[in-house]
């Protein structure tokens, strides 16, 4: 998955009041708590859904009740991650300014926040109004219980902001209202003028506004929503409902309900040591030939990748257990941070990759013929990886020899890892022999994990940790799912201004034809993945792309695994990719220990890149 930052406010000379450190905990308290009630609850759901189809006895109301608590749990989630500051955020600006200037940054992302959900708190509620004559079909509940969530999470974000400003200083709040208020007003006189002049008007507000705001340190999907409820406000008379329910219909996709379930996944596989022991294996197998670690890294990548669906979770669980070992030996941090950043870029189409899920629901391409073709692609990369780290072995560790693990200790790692190296592929075999959806197959892998957790590796998962841990599910899912539902909406907007018939004719027109619209594609999606993050990217840009795509006869599967690949090299490349920080963080390696090594393996992903552009068969010859 994508780098998440911190938008705490800082507070401005003295610790903050008692009330008001008692108050967010209060608050906090009373969102996390049904927010991890709610990922369970989807949990539960959807295995006994599995159960019941497996004993002739469907539940018919299993899936219905799943999407109706999945709209709770995407803005309870998405009110957990503003309370944590966890909302995906661009901070490389940000973070080279001066201390006193990014504590105004910090109040101004806040603002912004607010700003939003006051602004849309009106068009909230009258969209819950008009659900109230929606009736679900099994269960027979009013459309009100489902929708009541989102002004109910714009409510208690507007308080979690409110007490978060109340943290800065008057006179940066002072500021910060004065350029909203001036924004505001600047574009108030300039709508007649902006309303006159078509299309261009776009650039103002997806260039301009959205620019500023994402470099300013806004949470990208607030970025995204502000710019387009304010082109909107401005440019038409379409009321905010329609934003409302554009962002209802991304983040309500069923498919993306499988999104929290594998962020819980991973948690699991790590807080139960099956990550542990799956690079243990692999160590003890490879950790005494030329690059062996750099091997190991790679491997345990694509394992883990298999299970967590998330970038950052996939860090967590190799980079704590492998780089003390791999320092031992002798390499450099900003090299452990390069492969890392690399083997990240390396696995996105690894299933269940998230950004999988994601493109699935936003083009409509088969999930299943993601999952399938996504493997092949990772390793032709993983092994253009090796050969970087193989050449690099020799100029970064020690002539140190590591002797081979005698038979016995590999026999006896990969005893103990093989319950956690079945994981993935019963995951892979439960969606092909369609014992499970997509959506579902989660659920087998965390009732596996538990089961494994209680009976073979004890110890690891404690009691005390599952609150703390679905409530971290819900945190991150919520981000994901609000920036999914932001994108949406802006892509709505994009699409009613006609800008995606001159999107497509531009593109149909490119010089080369199918090539060039390739090449194109590739370049687009670094920058993309780099500057707004993988799903936003995909959301907004994949139903305007694909069917593009479709009129050059490029398989709709291949081309999904060029889009992902390339955003994803995008997403680990410095100065701005998210992941690359995240990457920092989990290594604890500085950044600019990375930025100059890392190019060679950016550079041999991007000619590996080019490789699976130009021979379509290792992204489709198994399907």
């Amino acid at each position: 998955m994508s780098a998440v930052a911190d938008i705490h406010g800082r507070p401005a000379a003295a610790l903050p009041a008692d009330w008001l450190s008692s108050a967010e905990r209060a608050l906090r308290l009373a969102v996390e708590v049904p927010a991890a009630a709610l990922v369970a609850a989807e949990a539960v759901i959807l295995f006994a859904g599995i159960v019941s189809r497996a004993i002739g006895h469907s539940i018919i109301w299993s899936d219905e009740l799943a999407s109706i608590l999945f709209l709770w749990l995407a803005m309870l989630g998405s009110v957990v991650a503003v309370q944590r500051g966890e909302h995906m955020r661009l901070t490389f600006v940000v973070g080279a300014l001066s201390p006193r200037a990014r504590a105004w940054c910090e109040a101004l992302a806040i603002g912004a926040i607010f700003a939003f959900l006051a602004l849309l708190l009106h068009a909230a509620y009258d969209y819950t109004e008009d659900q109230s004559f929606v009736e679900t079909p099994a269960l027979g509940w009013s459309g009100t219980v489902r929708a009541l969530a989102v002004p109910v999470g714009f409510v208690l974000a507007l308080l979690s902001c409110a007490l978060r400003l109340a943290r800065h200083r008057i006179t940066d709040l002072l500021g910060v209202g004065a350029v909203l208020l001036g924004v505001v007003a600047l574009l108030a006189l300039a709508a007649p003028a902006l309303a006159g002049i078509g299309n261009w008007a776009l650039l103002v507000f997806f260039v301009g506004l959205l620019g500023v705001g994402i470099l300013a340190g806004v949470p990208i999907a607030f970025s995204f929503a502000l710019a387009t409820s304010a082109y909107l406000l401005t440019t038409t008379s379409t009321p905010l409902t329609i934003v409302v329910g554009r962002m209802d219909e991304g983040m309500s996709s069923l498919i993306l309900l499988a999104i929290p379930l594998f962020v819980l996944l991973g948690q699991l596989v790590d807080a139960t040591g099956m990550a542990r022991v799956m690079v243990a294996f692999l160590a003890s197998l490879l950790g005494h030939v030329k690059a062996g670690m750099s091997y190991v890294l790679l491997g345990a990548m694509l394992l883990v990748s298999g299970i967590s669906g998330s970038k950052t979770a996939d860090m967590a669980a190799v980079a704590p257990v492998l780089f003390p070992e791999m320092r031992k030996r002798g390499m450099k941090d900003g090299e452990l941070l390069s492969i890392l950043a690399a083997s990240g870029a390396m696995s996105e189409t690894i299933p269940p990759s998230i950004v999988l899920i994601a493109i699935a629901s936003a083009t409509g391409v088969s999930i299943a013929a993601l999952f399938t073709a996504g493997i092949l692609p990772a390793l032709v990369l993983a092994l253009v990886l090796a050969a970087v780290a193989r050449y690099r072995a020799g100029k970064e560790e020690d002539a140190v020899a590591i002797p081979r693990a005698p038979a016995s200790v590999v026999k006896k790692t990969l005893l103990v890892a093989l319950p956690a190296l079945l994981l993935p592929f019963l995951i892979r075999t439960a969606v092909v022999e369609g014992v499970a959806t997509a959506t579902e197959v989660s659920t087998i892998g965390i009732v596996y994990s538990l089961v494994l957790g209680l009976v073979i590796y004890r110890g690891g998962l404690k009691r005390k940790e599952i609150l703390p841990m679905l409530a971290r599910t819900a945190s991150l899912s919520g981000a994901i799912l609000f920036i999914v539902g932001a994108a949406s909406a802006m892509a709505w907007a994009l699409t009613q201004s006609g800008f995606s018939h001159d999107l497509a004719r531009a593109m149909a027109a490119v010089p080369g034809g199918k090539i060039g619209f390739l090449l194109i594609s590739v370049v687009a999606f670094i920058v993309l993945g780099s500057l707004l993050e993988g799903i936003p990217a995909i959301v907004l840009f994949g139903p305007l792309l694909f069917p593009i795509a479709h009129q050059f006869g490029i398989h709709e599967v291949h081309y999904s695994m060029i889009v992902i690949l390339a955003m994803g090299l995008g997403l680990f490349a410095p100065p701005f990719g998210l992941c690359y920080y995240a990457a920092c963080i989990i290594g604890g390696v500085a950044p600019e220990a990375g930025m100059r090594r890392i190019w060679i393996y950016l550079g041999a992903l991007f000619l590996g890149l080019l490789v699976l552009t130009f021979v379509p068969w290792f992204s489709i010859g198994f399907l």
